[in-house]
Formats: C-alpha cells, sequence, structure tokens
C-alpha cells in the first residue's frame, strides 16, 4: 500500500503544478502590454516564457511610439520573491542567476532597451531616448504589472552594466525593490575615470605591473614585422576595420591590454618575458585583449552601451606616457577614449546624474549588496562602503570580474550575506554555508 500511497501523492504534486501554471497563464493574460510565450522551464522551476512587453520610447510622452522589450519570467511559485534582474545588454536567452537559485524565488531577466530585439523601428529610433531614466522607466513599467501577480518581496540584481543598471533603478524607483544586488558595477563620475590610473598603477606587484608593460612595448616596437601578420589574421577572421583604421585598432589593443588582464583575472606567471622574444609577447596580448574587439562588429554590437558611456555613465582612457614615440595613429594628448562610437557620434558628457547617485547611496542606499572582486579593474570605481546605511559590501580577495560572485564567497562571506537576505526579505535560506 505504501507504493499506492505514493503515487496518490505524486499525482496531488502534478495536479498542483499543472493547476499552478493554469493560473499563471490566465494571469499572464489579464497583463496589459504582455505578449508571452510558453518555453522550456529550467530545473526546479514550475513554468517559463518569453515575454514582449510593450514601452513606450518616451514614458513622458507616449504618442512618439512604442517598442517591445524581451524579458524571460521563470516561476516557481506565487509565495516565493521575485528577482528582476536589470541586463546591460542583449538577453538572448533564458538563464537563472544564482541570487535567485539561492532563495527559490522568481525571475523575469530583462533585455535592455536598446539591444538585442528590444529596439525601436528605424522610423522612430533616437538616441534621444537612451538615458537612464527611460531605461528605469521600463523597468518600473515591468514591475508595477507582475505586481500584480507576485505581490511578495522583490529584489533586483544585475552584472556589470546590468549592475549599474540596478544601482540607477534603486535610485529612480526606491519603493520597487526590498533589496539591490549589483555585481561588479562601477560608479563612474567621469568620461575619463582617473580613478582607473590609480588602480593599474598599484594592483599586483611591481614586478607584474612591469611585464605587462614589457609585453606592450615590445609589440609596439615591432609593429612592422606584427602588422602584416595581424592583417592576415584579420582577413581570415573576418574582421573589418572602417570604424577604426587596422592601426588605430591594433594602437587600442595595446592599451587595453592591462585593463583587460586584470579584469579578466589574468595570472603574473603567464605574461612573457623578455627573452621569450616577439612572438610570445604578441599571443598573450591578442589572447588577453585583441583586435576583434576593435572590429566593425564589436562597434556596431555595443553601439548602444557606448552611447551611453559617453552621454551620462562614464568610462575610462588609456595612459599613454610610457609610449612616447611608439603610438603612430593614436595620439599622447589626449589620452585616448576607450568610448568608440559608430559612425563617431558626437558625445556630450553630462555627469550630473552619476554625481547625484553617488552622493544618494552613502545616505540612502539601504538594503544593497555589492558584490566586487578586488582584483578586478572595475573594483577602481566601485560604490565604496558607508557605516550610515544598512548594506553590505564584499571585495572579494583575487577575484576577477567573472569570479566575484556567491558561488566563489568563502563561509565567512556566505554566511554574511544569506544573514542580509534572510533579514531584509523575511524568509529562511534553506542552502547554508
Amino acid at each position: 500500500m505504501r507504493w499506492m500511497y505514493g503515487l496518490i501523492l505524486w499525482f496531488s504534486f502534478l495536479s498542483l503544478t499543472n493547476a499552478q501554471a493554469q493560473s499563471l497563464e490566465y494571469a499572464l493574460f489579464e497583463l496589459p502590454d504582455v505578449i508571452f510565450k510558453e518555453i522550456e522551464a529550467p530545473a526546479g522551476y514550475e513554468a517559463a516564457y518569453e515575454l514582449h512587453i510593450k514601452q513606450p520610447l518616451d514614458h513622458n510622452a507616449p504618442e512618439k511610439g512604442h517598442f517591445y522589450q524581451r524579458a524571460f519570467l521563470s516561476h516557481r511559485s506565487f509565495d516565493r520573491p521575485t528577482v528582476i534582474c536589470t541586463e546591460g545588454y542583449t538577453r538572448g536567452r533564458n538563464r537563472i542567476y544564482e541570487l535567485t537559485n539561492l532563495i527559490e524565488g522568481n525571475q523575469i531577466d530583462v533585455e535592455h532597451r536598446y539591444f538585442g530585439t528590444s529596439m525601436p523601428d528605424e522610423s522612430i529610433f533616437d538616441y534621444e531616448y537612451l538615458n537612464l531614466e527611460q531605461v528605469t522607466a521600463d523597468l518600473h513599467h515591468i514591475n508595477t504589472l507582475f505586481r500584480e501577480i507576485y505581490d511578495g518581496k522583490w529584489l533586483s540584481t544585475g552584472i556589470s552594466k546590468g549592475g549599474q543598471t540596478t544601482i540607477f533603478y534603486r535610485y529612480f524607483y526606491p519603493e520597487d525593490v526590498d533589496v539591490s544586488v549589483p555585481y561588479v558595477a562601477p560608479l563612474n563620475l567621469a568620461l575619463e575615470e582617473k580613478r582607473i590610473y590609480t588602480f593599474l598603477d598599484t594592483v599586483g606587484t611591481e614586478a607584474c605591473r612591469n611585464a605587462l608593460l614589457d609585453v606592450q612595448r615590445t609589440v609596439l616596437k615591432n609593429r612592422d614585422e606584427i602588422l602584416p601578420k595581424l592583417e592576415w589574421y584579420a582577413k581570415g577572421s573576418g574582421l573589418t576595420f572602417n570604424y577604426l583604421s587596422f592601426e588605430e585598432a591594433f594602437e587600442y589593443a595595446v592599451l587595453e591590454y592591462p585593463f583587460s588582464f586584470w579584469q579578466l583575472g589574468g595570472k603574473c606567471e603567464d605574461i612573457p618575458s623578455k627573452a621569450d622574444g616577439t612572438a610570445a609577447a604578441l599571443d598573450h596580448l591578442m589572447s588577453t585583449s585583441g583586435l576583434d574587439f576593435f572590429s566593425d562588429a564589436s562597434m556596431d554590437a555595443y553601439a548602444s552601451h557606448y552611447y551611453q558611456a559617453g552621454s551620462e555613465m562614464g568610462y575610462y582612457s588609456y595612459e599613454t606616457e610610457d609610449f612616447d614615440g611608439l603610438l603612430e595613429a593614436l595620439p599622447l594628448d589626449p589620452n585616448p577614449s576607450a568610448i568608440f562610437m559608430p559612425g563617431k557620434l558626437p558625445k556630450t558628457f553630462d555627469g550630473e546624474l552619476v554625481s547625484s547617485v553617488y552622493e544618494w547611496l552613502p545616505v540612502n542606499g539601504d538594503r544593497f549588496i555589492y558584490i566586487n572582486g578586488d582584483s578586478d579593474t572595475w573594483s577602481a570605481t566601485a560604490v565604496r562602503p558607508s557605516e550610515e546605511v544598512d548594506a553590505v559590501w564584499f571585495f572579494m580577495e583575487g577575484k576577477d570580474h567573472g569570479q566575484a560572485r556567491i558561488r566563489n564567497m568563502n563561509k565567512a562571506e556566505r554566511a554574511q550575506l544569506i544573514e542580509a537576505l534572510e533579514k531584509w526579505l523575511e524568509i529562511d535560506i534553506s542552502v547554508k554555508p
């Protein structure tokens, strides 16, 4: 009889989950501005949907037109917290964030305006409406819609540029979520962030920093030997260079090298020495920064990102004082910017918003969890700790841009994070350190 009892329980569970999925679909049908189709549910979830949500081009003047923003909904239970993931770029598939799994929550993963399929028609496309006020209004509209379905606790989270979006979303709409968890998210205060220079001049050991510089200088000094080989490589890889000249792209790749090395978790022992020769220096530099990042395809893919960096979010440039007489395509002064807009669209940077957020966070930014890696270049401009707010900061030792994650925290860090989440969300997290 035990197997019969188990079978009854199993069918009861299936009936319950089927009823919940049906109830969710009915609720989705009732939401205005939402088109949805069912997709395969991730493991542990009852249902999942690809969403296309109608958004005004200008939230302050809806008559100017609209576009549809892509998002992915993963449903676990109506009585669990909901995580809204504030992507910084394209989101072409459904994925579950580690934070969502940790709290066993529902998730809405939102593609960023002006990326992927979340683009206005060409007839109304205008970069004027790619600003953080409009971006966060998109998220607020989604939050407002889906609170009709999920009326419990809400969190927001994002990684890198998505983490920046998490921060700005909380600034514009402080009541939308109960907890914000930005990962590896810089808060840049200028078009040329000088704190990046300080970081690159002090991170690691002097010997490691000098080894990186030696690679850069070796490659630049041997450009006549290197450039023909790189041109063949670019041709074979289908890379084109119209926005930047080929020599500009080459020099940018050289200047980018230390930034990418620390951001991506390079190992000092892997840096070739002068004795290893030009080929070894070039191989390591290209595997770290590379030419493709400066090709036409990359410029097109990240055009919206560069526009945001150049207009509101700030970015970084490259110091050139160590390369006097070695740069031929790029200037020594001013320092070349890392912002590359297709067509060299004029940029007028307005730092008023980031300065306001920078001043707001230390006194108003309660219930934030900041996750950073202390060896990541972007930690140079991360939000710094403040004793005036109820928030938690992690600068994870030896972790880079891709490693600064909950899964890589030590036992004490993980316990601190879980304690904060349990307190602020008023839930019990079953997975303990």
